[in-house]
Order: structure tokens, then C-alpha cells, then sequence
């Protein structure tokens, strides 16, 4: 007998999973069930019967299989629900299936599973709202045209950003409402459901275009990670095609222009930068701090360094490293042969992170989501300053710059390619030092960090930035 399984959306994890415990639980074979989603049949000679009653309590499958049904879930292919409960009963009786690569059932989930994740970034990267007057209120409307059904599961990661917004996502597959305390979605919408542009809209391209830099243009990768379907919704790709046709001809042009162009023009931009992050309400983090801390240095600095979070001086005195590990730090950069005042020094998150004890803040390390929120500013910062050479202190800074996890120990001593094409050199922060267990060789450890340091620089193709 054919088991017609209806599932009330297109992303309906929770329905699949439910339905599939029961059919599994019975013994019912994959070939035997009609997944639908809706009024629509997936199967036109399916016929319609209930769902078995359980003849067992429960099993259990591995969490990995968990995480890439829930992300599978997600793919458009009308086939994914008859293919994962084929692969769930497989991995009842074999739990290893999910360890072999070359296994053609399980290649083809997670090529779905990686497909997800792709469209995710773009959503994450590419979504742009637009302002909207609704009464006396302002509203944010973006439109986005997903391949797949991620809208909601990406709802949570749109409500951390903009939590003080109200904002509206609209797509051809669903649309999400956040009001500032309520998530709610809605159905289908069109392009002419959103709006067209905003006064917003030309101050951002203006200032696109003032930091658009044709000496690091890399056209192809630009292409490969934001493909032309999203331009259209993104302000700033207006601007593109006739950025690249005077690239050449910019570049050619920017050391007259730099020479021609009065110093005070960065420094003011760090200012207005430095002004706006001081409201900043990205993430939760501003609440318990005293103070956002900025970074500080030239506006025009060739060596950029960037460290996890300011500590509980910083926070006081709004500086970047001035506590015990910026004693650590400016010892090692004087031994390396840096000039602090010739570099530009920041932190991947602007606010101090702790957990009170008693009188005492102690530092609490940033998690993902709060990396990500403050690196905006990073990326801000480093669109003024462009320095030649990025040095990452600890995971954290690292993660900020390259976008992904970084095992300090895999990649320290080398340089790291970042997207725009700046050599990053990653190695420990500061307070690493100061947190050695007794058997651990101090001096040494605090050589190798200076080692770091002077390798970054001799990158450059000199010793240091100081003593001329």
C-alpha cells in the first residue's frame, strides 16, 4: 500500500522527520511513500492511506545525519524527501553509510547540504533593504531570489543583525516580517512588491564609489562570488560596470591623485567612522560596555593589526591595548622593530566582552555571531586605511579577516590571501603570553611571537617601520 505523506511547506523539517520516525518505525519501505508538500501530489498514482501506528518506542540515528537532513531539507529537488528516508533506513541497519564518501545516496545529500550552504552566503551577502515611510514609522524592504527554500531557516540570522529594525525580506518562495519583537512570514511576493530605491541608496553609492580601488581588482573572483542574477538588488553594482571600464585608467591616475588630494580627507573619514561606531547596536554586546573602543593609528598606515577585543582597560580608557596585554604587545613591537604610531591598530569586536565576578570583569570570548556583526567596522576600517599587510592576532582577529574558523597553529608563519588580495599573517594575541602554564618556556614563546611579527614585515621587503 503507497503512503501519501502530506507536509505542510517546502522546508517542513519538523513534518518530514515525524512522518519519517513513524513510517520507520513500521518497517514501510521508501518506495512506498508519496511525500507531498501542500495540494499538489509529487506522484500522481499515489493513493492515499494513514500513517501506520509506531509498532516500536524509538530509535536513535547519528546527530551528523540530523544536520544534513535539516539542511537538505532545504533543496529544491521535489525528489529530496523520498531520498532522505531512502538514506534514513539505510542508516538505521548501517550507521557507517554516512562515513563513505564514495557512496552515490549519501554524495547526492550532501551535495544538496553544500548547495544550501551556497545559497545561504548570498542570501547573508547579498540581501539589501531599502527604506520605506509606513505612517510615522520607517520600515526596511528587501527583495531576494533564492534557489532554494532557506528563507525562513535564515530568519533567526537576519533578526541578530538588524534587531532594532523593522524590516521585511521578500522572495519568490516566501517572504519574513520582524516588527522589533515578532517574526512572522508570509507568502510568495513579486519584484514590484518591494521597492525601487531610497535617499539611503545614493549615499551608499556614492560612497562605494569613493572606495572602490582599481589596483585590487580581481574581476573573475568578483563575478564568482556575487553573481550578475543579484545585482540588480544591490545599489552599489550600478556603479560596477563603469568602475571596471575606468579601472586602468584610475589606477594609472592614483598616485597624481593621491598627491593632489589634501591628506585631512582619510583622516576625516576615520573620524565620521569612528563618531558612527560609537552608537553602534549591532549586536548585544554594547549594553554592559562602558564604551565602543576604535581602532587608532595613520590613516594612511601600510601595516594594519587587528586583535580579538579591547579588555577591561580598554574598555575604560577607549583605547586599543593599553592594558597588560598591550604591555605585551608594544614590548614585542619595539623588539620586532614596529613603529606603533606608524600602524593601524584594532580589534575584530569594538566592545569588551565579560562576565562579572564579584567586583571583577572578566574577559568572555566573542562568539561567531558577534565576530560577524562587528566586522562590518573591520572591513570599514580597511577600506580607508588599505594597508599592504594585515597581521591577525589570535583566532578570533583571524576569523574577522578571512570569514571562516582558523586554527592559529595550521597557518602560523605563512601569509593567508585575503578576498581583495591583501596578504594576512596570522599568529597568537598578546594575552596568550600572559596565560602560560608554568612548564611552558615564557622567553621562547614571546621570541617565536616577535619571529611572527618580523616575518609579516620582512614580507613588505624591509625590516620594520621604525628607525628609518
Amino acid at each position: 500500500m503507497t503512503r501519501l505523506v502530506r507536509l505542510e511547506r517546502e522546508d517542513d523539517f519538523d513534518g518530514w522527520r515525524a512522518a519519517a520516525r513513524t513510517l520507520a518505525m513500521a518497517g514501510v519501505r521508501a518506495e512506498d511513500v508519496v511525500w507531498q508538500v501542500g495540494a499538489q501530489s509529487t506522484d500522481l498514482f499515489g493513493t492515499e492511506a494513514p500513517l501506520p501506528e509506531a509498532v516500536a518506542p524509538s530509535f536513535a540515528v547519528p546527530k551528523d545525519f540530523i544536520t544534513l537532513a535539516g539542511s537538505a531539507v532545504l533543496h529544491s529537488d521535489p525528489q529530496r524527501f523520498s531520498l532522505l528516508y531512502g538514506l534514513l533506513l539505510r542508516v538505521m541497519d548501517e550507521p557507517r553509510v554516512l562515513q563513505d564518501p564514495a557512496d552515490r545516496q549519501l554524495r547526492r545529500v550532501t551535495d544538496m547540504q553544500r548547495t544550501i550552504r551556497r545559497d545561504t552566503h548570498k542570501m547573508r551577502a547579498f540581501v539589501r533593504f531599502r527604506e520605506i515611510a509606513v505612517g510615522k514609522d520607517r520600515r526596511y524592504v528587501a527583495w531576494f531570489e533564492p534557489e532554494h527554500h532557506i528563507v525562513r531557516a535564515n530568519a533567526g540570522f537576519f533578526v541578530g543583525r538588524f534587531a532594532n529594525m523593522q524590516w521585511s525580506i521578500l522572495t519568490p518562495r516566501g517572504s519574513i516580517h520582524w516588527d522589533g519583537a515578532t517574526l512572522r512570514d508570509g507568502p510568495a511576493a513579486q519584484r514590484g512588491d518591494a521597492p525601487g530605491d531610497d535617499p539611503i541608496e545614493g549615499v551608499w553609492k556614492a560612497y562605494y564609489a569613493s572606495i572602490f580601488n582599481p589596483a585590487r581588482l580581481m574581476t573573475q573572483a568578483m563575478l564568482k562570488e556575487m553573481p550578475r542574477k543579484y545585482w540588480k538588488n544591490m545599489p552599489e553594482t550600478a556603479l560596477v560596470p563603469a568602475l571596471i571600464a575606468g579601472a586602468r585608467k584610475r589606477e594609472l591616475g592614483m598616485l597624481d591623485q593621491a598627491r593632489a588630494v589634501p591628506a585631512r580627507r582619510g583622516e576625516d573619514a576615520l573620524a565620521l567612522l569612528r563618531d558612527e561606531a560609537a552608537g553602534c547596536r549591532r549586536c548585544p554586546l554594547w549594553k554592559p560596555a562602558t564604551q565602543t573602543v576604535f581602532g587608532e593609528g595613520p590613516h594612511d598606515a601600510e601595516i594594519m593589526i587587528v586583535g580579538e577585543q579591547p579588555g577591561d582597560q580598554e574598555d575604560m580608557a577607549g583605547r586599543p591595548f593599553v592594558g597588560p596585554a598591550g604591555a605585551v604587545f608594544e614590548r614585542a613591537l619595539v623588539a620586532a622593530g614596529i613603529d606603533r604610531s606608524q600602524t593601524y591598530v584594532t580589534n575584530a569586536v569594538k566592545h569588551f566582552k565579560y562576565e562579572p565576578r564579584g567586583t571583577r570583569r572578566i574577559h568572555a570570548r566573542p562568539d561567531a555571531g558577534e565576530v560577524q556583526a562587528c566586522r562590518w567596522w573591520v572591513d570599514q576600517e580597511r577600506a580607508i586605511v588599505r594597508p599592504r599587510l594585515m597581521i591577525a592576532m589570535g583566532a578570533t582577529a583571524a576569523r574577522s579577516l578571512t570569514g571562516r574558523a582558523v586554527t592559529v597553529g595550521a597557518v602560523r608563519g605563512t601569509p593567508v590571501m585575503l578576498a581583495d588580495g591583501t596578504a594576512c599573517w596570522i599568529t597568537v594575541h598578546p594575552s596568550y603570553l600572559l596565560r602560560l602554564p608554568p612548564e611552558r618556556d615564557a622567553d621562547a614563546e614571546f621570541g617565536q611571537f616577535v619571529a611572527d611579527l618580523k616575518a609579516a614585515v620582512g614580507s613588505l621587503g624591509r625590516g620594520g617601520t621604525g628607525g628609518g
